[in-house]
């Protein structure tokens, strides 16, 4: 048993012996294989290099070939170029010049027909002056002959010509203007209707002032820190709500609404009024009062414009027209507020209308809605007259309410007698006494200056204004003021008054002149 033992032993050691040297021997063998394989890759490899460089060098031979021949072609041709090029230019300076030469001989020409020109006026020149000074010579000796049969100098002679002149002239302006005073009273009582209408709407005012603020008056001071909020949240929701500026100031116990929409300021105010009187004030608290309050003002606008077609007895305006003319109850024109303004405008037409045998319904309704735009000026772009115009005819009023809505204020011609009316009416309404406010001080300063206008004039000798400004009555002096004279005074007078001053309406200019003998019996 321990000799098989020992073969087997003897056996593996020699298989794995022999297996480590076929091994071995194979290894070499790849080896080498694996070198012969690389070393003929490499060669392989550095043959195509070698090839690619031989293939590259003679490439770039022919391209250099193909270069330089298109570069001696592009040189040829710009040569080509260039030599045309500065041909063409030669030719030009050629014609050039023979233009130059053309001219310059054209100039030659007409310098020495001016030169003939020049010698021929000089000579003219001379004889004028010879002529001039001969006739200077005999007129001297005329005037000095004329002085010697007159008596007087040739100043003393123009002084006198000159005043007779000026009488003259004098008394033919004043007639020229008393005749067409005259043609144009004439004229007026032909066409009264128009006329006259046409006349009164003169006396309304250009300018209108608004009303912007509204003042809400507070139980104390501590109101206006509870309004305000912490942080400011109370003010800021009224103001966002509202579109309203509240200023609290120094004022006490008062907040002022600043807003240019009349209608938005009396929610704001109506608003401000209910929490003040509720106490609780905080931001959900304000939008519910804010929307209260609109809710109130909408059922106010529709009632004032109800009670307006009532007043004035005009039915059938559509309903958007009966808002608009509610909004004109928050509207004012020179302290006038617009609604009033408007129902006082319908009354008038409407008599005037009577009188005249015209439309009273037409008229009133015209006189009712002349101002309509005034509700919608702020808001939309235009004037009041064309916003009136526009809004009216969406809703499908008469072309002869139309019209009258746009000449009320002279924008165009008055075409009908509605028109006119309507014209008339409005300008009465806005011209009589009280009916617009005007600041005291302005008033006084405009008549002071009035006064001191017509006192600026020769020969016054007492001026005063009277009827709230609109007459102007001066005395002149008699001996110094002709009847002539008196006119032209007026006229300018009524210059300088139209020129200095600004004035609702017209001004009467009434010069008085009178001379008074007195003596005793004894």
């Amino acid at each position: 048993m321990n000799d098989i033992g020992s073969i087997i032993l003897y056996c593996c050691i020699t298989f794995v012996v022999t297996a480590i040297i076929v091994g071995l021997i194979f290894f070499k063998i790849g080896i080498a294989y694996r070198k012969k394989v690389a070393e003929t890759e490499i060669g392989n490899a550095e043959e195509q290099a070698l090839k690619i460089i031989n293939d590259a060098h003679k490439n770039a031979k022919a391209k250099e070939k193909e270069i330089v021949v298109e570069a001696k072609e592009e040189i040829h041709r710009m040569r080509a170029e260039a030599d045309k090029d500065i041909k063409d230019r030669r030719s030009e300076v050629t014609r050039q010049e023979r233009r130059i030469q053309q001219k310059e001989e054209t100039l030659d020409r007409k310098i020495d027909n001016l030169e003939k020109k020049e010698e021929i006026i000089q000579q003219k020149h001379q004889a004028a002056e010879e002529q001039l000074a001969e006739a200077e010579k005999i007129k001297k000796s005329q005037i000095d002959q004329l002085e010697r049969i007159s008596g007087l100098t040739a100043s003393q002679a123009k002084d006198q010509l000159l005043d007779a002149l000026e009488s003259e002239l004098a008394h033919e302006k004043a007639l020229k203007i008393s005749n067409y005073e005259q043609q144009l009273k004439d004229e007026a009582e032909d066409k009264a209707r128009d006329l006259l209408s046409l006349a009164i709407s003169r006396c309304s005012a250009d300018h209108v002032s608004e009303a912007t603020v509204s003042v809400v008056n507070l139980p104390n001071d501590e109101m206006k820190g509870r309004i305000i909020g912490r942080e400011g949240r109370n003010i800021r929701a009224l103001e966002t709500l509202t579109g309203v500026d509240l200023i609290i100031d120094d004022t006490p116990e008062a907040i002022t609404l600043s807003c240019f929409d009349p209608v938005r300021r009396e929610i704001a105010r109506l608003s401000l009024e209910k929490l003040i009187s509720d106490g609780r004030i905080h931001p959900a608290r304000i939008e519910e009062t804010v929307e209260k309050s609109k809710r109130e003002v909408e059922q106010k606008i529709k009632a004032e414009g109800e009670r307006a077609m009532m007043e004035t007895n005009v039915h059938g305006l559509h309903h958007e027209l009966v808002k608009l003319l509610g909004r004109l109850r928050y509207r004012t024109s020179y302290g006038q507020n617009v609604l009033n303004h408007s129902i006082e405008v319908a009354h008038l037409a409407g008599i005037m209308a009577a009188e005249l045998g015209v439309d009273v319904t037409m008229a009133k309704r015209a006189g009712l809605l002349h101002d309509i735009g005034k509700a919608l000026n702020h808001e939309i772009e235009g004037s009041h007259v064309q916003i009136g115009v526009d809004v009216c005819r969406k809703y499908k009023e008469n072309s002869q309410i139309l019209h009258a809505i746009e000449a009320h204020h002279g924008d165009v011609e008055t075409k009908t007698v509605i028109a006119a009316l309507v014209q008339a009416a409005d300008a009465v309404s806005a011209a009589r006494p009280g009916a617009r406010r005007e600041n005291l001080e302005n008033y006084i300063k405009r008549l002071e200056k009035l006064e001191e206008i017509a006192s600026s004039f020769d020969g016054v000798e007492k001026c005063y204004a009277i009827q709230a400004g609109r007459e102007i009555r001066i005395i002149v002096k008699p001996e110094v003021v002709k009847d002539d004279d008196m006119v032209l005074i007026a006229r300018e007078i009524a210059n300088r008054v139209e020129n200095e001053l600004e004035y609702p309406g017209q001004i009467k200019i009434n010069l008085l002149r009178e001379s008074r003998a007195i003596d005793f019996a004894k």
